[in-house]
């Protein structure tokens, strides 16, 4: 068996051996540059939302939707051409690359944002429901990206993906979203080792609980999910399921993920994750998920390091991060 040491120097070249792979990519000089970005999934929520702030910001934004209506509202926006873009159809990204290459801007910037969401049991949730949610969150990602890849790496551009604290945790009854925004994770870190020598970043946006659509077409699976649970042995956690999802409509609008998107496009030095929560709480349990993670990886082997020398691993990585906020 030659495959350990073969991952072992591919994951030793990505990691430097302790360093982040990150690209240094050019910022915008100023807003009037009209550098041009493409949004995913831009009809409503986090997606509309974020276009709107970069458009404001002076970017150039092809919003991506699939409604004629939607397309045509986005496109009566100042610096906002809406453009019919479906992240399954191959086709319809294939036409998106065609305007963009006719209307000559180039492109400095994709946002991975269109998804889907899903509520229930792992084990209840049928094939065709667990594709589609796969089909639109991570082939979405990887469709469209490698699609614009070559205009990207001709601009030295960046890459934004939507991921969510989901992609860290893993709750019950949302596992099937859970598994896809931990496949995007992978994704993210995977492109940015790839791309950095090419100068295109590649940074991960991990929101919390804000209003979005998918907020709310996953309140509505899981309603649905409720119903069909009655009488088996998830009814009462699809029940509690339901409950913690009925705050929805108090959840703030997205501001601070587009907020966290502009950093991404204008920052001299993208970070390469942004979790932007509402609340502590949720910051608190993600962060803890992770250390928890990170102390059951580390027991119970022959190559387990001591509480010291985790400490100084943690200052390492702490030593690494760029300066400032």
């Amino acid at each position: 068996m030659r495959r350990a040491p073969l991952l072992l120097v591919a994951l030793t070249t990505w990691l430097g051996l302790t360093s982040p792979v990150v690209a240094q990519t050019p910022a915008p000089q100023s807003p009037g540059a009209q550098r041009a970005v493409l949004v995913t999934g831009a009809s409503s929520g986090i997606g509309r939302t974020i276009a709107e702030r970069l458009a404001r910001e002076g970017f150039f934004v092809y919003a991506g939707a699939r409604q004629p209506s939607d397309i045509s509202a986005l496109s009566a926006i100042p610096n906002m051409r809406g453009v019919r873009l479906d992240v399954t159809s191959n086709e319809e990204i294939a036409a998106v690359v065609q305007q963009i290459q006719r209307d000559g801007r180039g492109l400095f910037g994709l946002v991975n944002n269109a998804g889907v969401a899903t509520g229930g049991a792992l084990v209840t949730t049928e094939d065709d429901e667990l594709r589609r949610v796969l089909d639109v969150n991570v082939m979405g990602p990887v469709r469209v990206t490698r699609a614009m890849s070559p205009l990207l790496i001709a601009s030295k551009g960046r890459v934004v993906t939507i991921s969510s604290i989901s992609g860290v945790l893993s709750g019950p009854m949302l596992g099937v979203y859970s598994m896809s925004k931990h496949a995007v994770e992978a994704f993210g870190d995977a492109l940015g080792a790839e791309m950095a020598g090419l100068g295109v970043s590649s940074s991960l946006i991990e929101p919390g609980n804000y209003r979005s659509e998918i907020g709310r077409n996953t309140m509505s699976a899981a309603v649905a999910a409720a119903d069909r649970a009655k009488g088996t042995s998830f009814e009462a956690a699809m029940q509690n399921f339901v409950r913690a999802m009925g705050n929805y409509d108090n959840y703030p609008a997205p501001d601070s993920v587009a907020a966290a998107a502009l950093h991404a496009f204008t920052a001299p030095q993208p970070r390469v994750r942004y979790m932007v929560v509402p609340a502590a709480n949720q910051a608190a349990v993600t962060i803890r998920k992770a250390i928890e993670e990170l102390v059951q990886l580390n027991h119970g082997h022959q190559f387990s390091y001591d509480r010291a020398a985790l400490i100084g691993m943690l200052d390492e990585a702490l030593a690494r991060l760029p300066q400032g906020r």
